[in-house]
């Protein structure tokens, strides 16, 4: 392993440096008065193009790829190492498109935090026995064209070709978008890194949650990430006048759907890594005199493994089967996605919680409910995540999500701390 004394900055630079970076990266934006930066849009290529400078500026080579990625690439010491057979990379990453009205940290910290370290490096002048790439996926948020990972899944080997002809609300093709954008869809399959080159994915993250901010710890280490199952309810009762019907002859749709959401709620609190939601609730055609004769509601379970996750699935819908029973209504449900829940190497794991002790914080290992790149590499490679702090009560997705300088600070040192004690590829 390559461990040097004096490998630590003796400032806490590396912090105001990462929250600099975000501010800067986000004055592009498609509105005004916060940040949106979909795929391929105009706010998107600028950020590209200027995270690709950045990158050179701090020591790597770098690239815009077939698919949008910003890809930098700091090589290993021994030039052996840097060609195949010997080559072996440590890919480091996440991503830089954002929801509708964003934060500035989702995705982008995990940019920005490798790259003040590899500008560290740079500056020192230190080489690792292994190539560092960082690399800022294109696409992960799915906000354009409903398909999240366009950018990770590529350099996994995991492009589905044919979301090409997936087209965004304005009815472009999302190949012919890459086309105007200046880039080749038929090259993206030539973007998959060969599994054997690899080491492992590793990923700085802010929560997007609560948990660290309860414990007062300002980072995580991350145990797996959740496995999701979403589906769409409708429930039929029969319509009537609200004045004339009497309570207990009707078959209302509504009733039946919040009986539905308790149940949920029920089911989802008595695990614990478990999580259910009804995020969407609506009565089609609904008035204030009329007994709704239908509703549409969704369902998402998430947990940290399958099969705490598809236990809680299957009493949730032996519930709902109950409820349509016990008050006349039908409910269909069709699953619109099934995502299995990934495990973070063990082995990353303990490389992440050693850096976080040596760094004086108590390692907490946590699962993530979101979903994220790191998730794509499973089966490629090991994985693994660190989690930093999410101030304002845990919020994300928002213009309040915050990160503080001292936070980031440290997760950059750790970051630094597990590359430099990597164990050395045979």
């Amino acid at each position: 392993m390559l461990s040097q004394p004096n490998a630590q900055p003796a400032t806490t630079a590396f912090g105001s440096r990462i929250i600099a970076l975000s501010e800067r990266l986000a004055q592009w934006s498609e509105s005004r008065d916060g940040l949106t930066c979909t795929y391929l849009s105009a706010a998107h290529r600028a950020v590209a193009a200027e995270l690709c400078a950045l990158m050179r500026n701090a020591g790597m080579t770098a690239k815009i790829d077939a698919v949008g990625n910003v890809v930098g690439r700091y090589p290993a010491a021994d030039p052996a190492a840097n060609t195949p057979p010997s080559a072996r990379t440590l890919i480091t990453a996440s991503h830089y498109d954002t929801v509708v009205n964003a934060g500035k940290y989702d995705g982008r910290l995990g940019i920005v935090t490798p790259l003040v370290v590899i500008e560290h490096l740079h500056r020192t002048g230190q080489r690792l026995p292994y190539s560092l790439e960082l690399i800022a996926f294109s696409e992960e948020e799915g906000v354009r064209f409903a398909a999240p990972y366009i950018g990770s899944s590529a350099v996994a080997g995991r492009f589905d070709m044919k979301l090409l002809e997936r087209r965004d609300a304005n009815g472009v093709a999302l190949g012919d978008a890459l086309r105007q954008a200046g880039f080749l869809p038929e090259a993206i399959p030539r973007l998959a890194r060969p599994p054997q080159d690899l080491l492992c994915y590793i990923e700085v993250h802010i929560e997007q949650g609560p948990v660290l901010l309860q414990a007062g710890l300002p980072v995580g280490i991350v145990t797996s990430i959740a496995g999701a199952v979403r589906h769409l309810l409708t429930v039929r009762g029969v319509a009537g006048h609200a004045g004339t019907v009497p309570m207990a002859l009707r078959r209302d749709a509504a009733a039946a759907a919040a009986e539905i959401v308790l149940a949920v709620e029920k089911r989802c609190r008595a695990t614990p890594t478990l999580v259910g939601t009804v995020g969407r609730l609506a009565v089609p055609e609904g008035a204030i005199n009329v007994i709704p004769g239908a509703c549409e509601l969704t369902l998402d379970i998430r947990a940290g493994d399958d099969a705490t996750r598809d236990a809680a699935g299957a009493d949730i819908f032996a519930e709902i089967e109950a409820i349509a029973e016990r008050r006349g209504v039908t409910i269909e449900a069709q699953e619109i996605i099934d995502n299995a829940a990934v495990a973070c190497a063990p082995r990353i794991q303990q490389l992440l919680a050693e850096a976080v002790a040596r760094a004086g914080v108590r390692p907490l290992h946590l699962p993530s409910g979101a979903g994220h790149d790191a998730a794509m590499f499973d089966g490629c490679t090991d994985l693994g995540m660190l989690f930093v702090r999410c101030g304002n009560g845990g919020v994300s997705h928002s213009p309040r999500e915050t990160v503080s300088a001292e936070d980031a600070d440290l997760a950059a040192r750790i970051l630094l701390d597990v590359l430099l004690n990597f164990p050395s590829p045979p």
